[in-house]
């Protein structure tokens, strides 16, 4: 379960059906005095705002005991928690836990309307750092995907390797230089330099070259790892692969700096190795 740091206050978010829920329950530990939250659940602008989001996101959403439980509201006897919220309308913005992680939880939206409650300033605070969240988690994401694919492309390179270049009596030391020398075939096309020429320039440096690389050097690398496999199934020599390789590199790589959205994957892939 990820937690938010709102002024000092840690609160809980989970998954739940695919979308972020926040726990009020933690929020609500913000807020100076004794509050509960069906204090602001039996407010007529709270639930005014509810009914509008379930008519929005909820097809299911029971109209009919919605509007009962409006009319009650403003009254002084009237109070309901989100357990009967939930059973009488069908409502999915809100969601009431049991167990260790239990609570209350609310979509996102729902919660930020939440903070407005507890107070302006922790609603902006609360948006600020959700926000900060999902884009740390995008550039993992990002970066997730685009060694992935390059794994991907790597297995397709190797099974090439295996298949056509490696006679079953080598031994598997000399299977592992034949591996070590195509890979270095690509470094070299993309990068200018062997794996090891890049480690001795960079001794400092953990990992090897392919993890500094930028976005577009790794898209360029997984399109170079498929058109070896397929050259290398055509019989063609090292030689002619390399410059074949490396002429390739060059167009692509001019095309996919040029491309805006590579640009983005290279500040993430920046941002990665910075924090």
């Amino acid at each position: 379960m990820k937690k938010l740091v709102v002024k000092n206050t840690e609160v809980s978010m989970k998954k739940i059906d695919d979308r972020d829920y926040i726990s009020l329950t933690d929020m609500l530990k913000a807020k100076d005095g004794d509050f509960f939250i069906s204090d602001w659940l039996r407010n007529r602008n709270t639930l005014e705002f509810l009914g509008i989001w379930e008519r929005i996101y909820n097809p299911a959403f029971n109209y009919g005991e919605f509007a009962i439980i409006k009319s009650r509201a403003g009254l002084n006897r009237f109070k309901i928690s989100v357990k009967e919220w939930v059973a009488k309308t069908n409502a999915i913005g809100l969601k009431a836990a049991t167990g260790r992680y239990g609570g209350t939880f609310a979509y996102k939206d729902i919660a930020f309307e939440f903070g407005m409650w507890i107070s302006p300033e922790f609603k902006i605070y609360l948006i600020q750092e959700f926000e900060r969240l999902k884009e740390l988690e995008l550039k993992q994401y990002g970066w997730d995907i685009k060694r992935n694919l390059t794994k991907i492309n790597y297995g397709i390179h190797t099974d090439a390797i295996k298949q056509n270049l490696i006679p079953k009596e080598l031994s598997k030391e000399m299977i592992s230089r034949i591996y070590a020398s195509e890979a270095d075939i690509l470094n070299v096309a993309l990068f200018g330099v062997t794996a090891k020429e890049w480690k001795l320039a960079n001794p400092k440096s953990k990992g090897n070259i392919r993890d500094y690389a930028s976005g577009a050097q790794l898209v360029c690398l997984t399109n170079l790892e498929s058109l070896n496999s397929v050259m290398i199934k055509e019989g063609k020599t090292q030689k002619e692969r390399i410059e074949k390789l490396n002429e390739i590199a060059i167009h692509q790589m001019i095309i996919l700096t040029e491309d805006k959205r590579i640009e983005d994957m290279n500040l993430i892939v920046q941002d990665e190795y910075k924090s």
